[in-house]
Parts: C-alpha cells; structure tokens; sequence
C-alpha cells in the first residue's frame, strides 16, 4: 500500500473545528501527519499538488433506497456504492423496503454475505432493520433477533398509521439500545395529493398535501416520545412548522433528532413551474429546471419557499442534526410519465454535495465547516457510530473534492444505474476526486 502526500490541501475537519491550509501524508491507510509543510517521507510516495482542493472527513448518509434485492435494474448494492463513492459519501445505511424486506436474519445476512465480495476500497453499506413485517405496518417484525445483528438500527422508511402499534414497537425498542427513526406522515390529511398544498400548486392544478399531514402526526409522535422516552430520528423533515415543534421538543430535553433531505434545501415546490429557486450574490445557485418534471414528484413534497428558507436556518442552528439524502433510483420507463403518475422520488448521492456547495457555501450561508459537518459528522452520529476524522494517527476515511472542477451530469459520468435527477443533461460545479475508506 503506497503513500501519498497531498501538498497545499485545504483540510477541514468538524470534529475539531479546523480548517486550514497543510500538507497530509497518508500511507498503510492511515493518516500519518498533518503539518504545514511535510518535507520527510517515504521514497516511493506519490506527491501531489493540491492548491484550491479541498479534503474532509468521508460523508455518511442516515438513509438511502437500494434496488437489489428485487428491483435490480435500478440499482445493484455495487452500483449503489460507486454512486456513493463518486460522491463522496464514505458511508450509507440502507432502508429495509427492498424486495424482500429486510425484516429478518436471513435476508439481513444475505445482504451482508453480497457486500463482502466487493472492493474493501469501496464505502461501507449499512442496513436498518425493518420495524414492521414486510414494511407493511401491521406488525411488528422480529426486533429482537435483529437487534443482535448488525444492523444500525430500525425503520421501515414509511409512514406508520396506527399511532398504538408506535408506541408499543418504541417500548419494544427502549431496552434493545438501538436507534430507530419514523417518518411523520398522516396518509389519509395527505390523501392522493402530489404537491404542498398552496397557491402554487393550486396555479398548477395539483392536488395539494397540506403541511398538517406532517406536522400532526409529528406533534403525535412527540407526544409519546414524552411518554416512552426512547430515543428517536425525525426523518424527512419538510415544513417550517415541524421545525418550531422540533426546535420546542429539543428545548424540553426530549430524546430527538432530525434530518431533512437534500433537494429540500435546494428547492421549493416553485421549482414545479421550472423556477429553479433565487438568486443569491448575483448568481442563479440551482440550474435551470424544467416544469412539471416528474424527478422533482418528491415524498415528502417539496415545501413552500418559507419551508425551504426555515429548513436551512434549523439546519444552520442544529435544530435539524443532519442532511440526508433519500437516494431513491428509478428507471427512465418509471419516471417517463406524468408529474402525477411518477413515483416519487430521485437519486442524489452524485449530486448532493457539489448542487449543496453551490447553494449553501459558495454563497456564504454557510461555512465549509458547517456544510461537512451536517454531511459527515452528525449523519454519523443519528447513526451510533463514531465520526470519521481529519487528524493524524486514525485510518484514512477522507474525500478529495475539487470546488471548481465543472462536468456534466448524463449516462457516462453516473455511476448509479438509474438517472432519475432534474438535473440530468446540465453542467454542475463541484466534482469529488478520490475516495479513501480504509
């Protein structure tokens, strides 16, 4: 295993607040030395110029769709973890909806036997472990053989009707020690809407979810955390008024955490009628979009631009802890239908980082720090597990992102086996270069 010295290498490192110019030397997959200047090394390392550079702790993702097992041809679990390579991403944890779910041993353990036929030098796949049999919501699945195994936790990635089966499966879970995390949903206050409801999608003709489809069955579901008191991950965030009942919860000590997704920090339900969102500091931060694109029909729907503006605030203060991005892949035949009939849903993991860099950094919204630390340290941490880090004498689970670099987002320079993005054909800022996860 050769070392590499990266020279002039912006590094940032959230864990310990750091971001700084140095050379870093990394050789047997570990990181040796962080100094401003490093002038001693081995004679066979491979020394590169790294000015305008910039290399942080590996991303983590909380959750992400897999297509295998079942729907294959949208994406593979090797696929899936180029895909999240090529953006950086370090770690994901994968839902349990496949085809079978993952709601027992045997397919948890067949899973598992897959990945490890892959390249070690590949991301680390993660699985949550279904709540329910089938993720059908009905039941609850075999928690307590699966909370012996290796999985990071429960979630069925869906929404669960029956608030008494909520509160049992979270008096199940206290005494496992594993995390589990709900998506708050009412189906029938959503009824077959396809947009946030408001005078956008009445100008649009669609039908509207109301915010309250969210923030009830999140005001219920606080309600027995309260009660219970076994600890829980908010999933999919989308609305200003789940962030105050977060922002509320928190302040009262409860056990919660929150992540919100990536196109909901980009986008706003106006991005429906192909307005792409402001202009911030002169420049147009998100592409050109096209009108009722079916890759922007999202669940939870895209919110208004006051949701969207008080998403970014609450992930600014820590009120939402992490950025998720519900990498969800489907084929062309699937989303080659109308806005309504499109399932919803669209990949992200090649795109989040760069389309976010432009939006959040390079507009001065946010520090570098705060960006990799919402990407890295804190999906990490909703997770159980221990951040990756920037600092010397720990294994090497960095990236290499270039800011500057531009490409084009299409079939050639996709790893994912589906293509399901609004941003499909159009030229992006922001490239990841290399990978290290030893």
């Amino acid at each position: 295993m050769s070392s590499e010295l990266l020279q002039n290498v912006r590094v940032l490192d959230p864990i310990s607040k750091s971001d700084r110019t140095a050379d870093v030397l990394i050789a047997q997959g570990n990181i040796k030395a962080i100094q401003e200047q490093i002038s001693e090394f081995p004679a066979d390392t491979k020394v590169r110029d790294c000015q305008g550079l910039i290399l942080g702790p590996g991303l983590a993702d909380i959750y992400s769709h897999s297509g295998e097992p079942g729907f294959e041809d949208r994406e593979t679990l090797e696929s899936l973890m180029q895909a999240a390579a090529a953006g950086g991403f370090t770690r994901v944890a994968i839902l349990p909806d496949t085809s079978p779910a993952i709601d027992n041993l045997a397919g948890l353990a067949l899973l598992q036997q897959n990945i490890r036929n892959f390249s070690p030098s590949l991301p680390r796949l993660y699985f949550w472990g279904a709540l329910t049999a089938g993720v059908k919501g009905q039941q609850m699945a075999e928690l307590g053989e699966l909370a012996g195994s290796a999985i990071v936790g429960f979630t069925d990635g869906l929404p669960l009707s029956n608030p008494a089966l909520v509160r049992r499966l979270l008096e199940y879970i206290q005494p496992l020690g594993k995390s589990v995390a709900l998506w708050p949903c009412d189906r029938t206050l959503a009824g077959n809407g396809i947009a946030r409801e408001g005078a956008v999608s009445i100008r649009l003709g669609l039908p509207g979810i109301p915010a309250s489809a969210e923030t009830s069955a999140l005001a219920a579901l606080l309600e027995l955390v309260t009660t219970v008191g076994t600890p829980v991950h908010i999933m999919r965030v989308s609305c200003a008024r789940s962030v105050e009942l977060i922002r509320d919860a928190k302040a009262r000590g409860l056990p919660v955490t929150a992540s919100v997704t990536w196109m909901h920090l980009l986008l706003n339900v106006e991005a429906l009628a192909g307005n792409s969102g402001e202009v911030i500091a002169g420049k147009n931060t998100v592409p050109a979009l096209f009108p009722y694109d079916p890759n922007l029909r999202l669940s939870p729907p895209l919110g208004n631009q006051s949701d969207q503006l008080a998403l970014i605030q609450a992930v600014k203060d820590g009120v939402i802890d992490a950025i998720a991005i519900d990498h969800t892949p489907h084929t062309y035949e699937d989303k080659t239908v109308a806005f309504a009939d499109a399932p919803p849903g669209a990949i992200g993991l090649e795109l989040a980082l760069p389309l976010l860099w432009q939006r959040l950094v390079e507009t001065g919204e946010f520090s570098a720090l705060e960006l990799w630390r919402v990407l890295s340290t804190q999906p990490a941490i909703c997770l159980g597990q221990t951040p990756a880090t920037a600092a010397p004498g720990v294994p090497a689970e960095l990236i290499l992102f270039d800011p500057q670099m531009t490409w084009t987002v299409g079939g050639q320079s996709l790893k994912s086996r589906s293509a399901n993005t609004p941003w499909f054909g159009q030229k992006l800022t922001g490239k990841v270069l290399q990978t290290w996860t030893y």
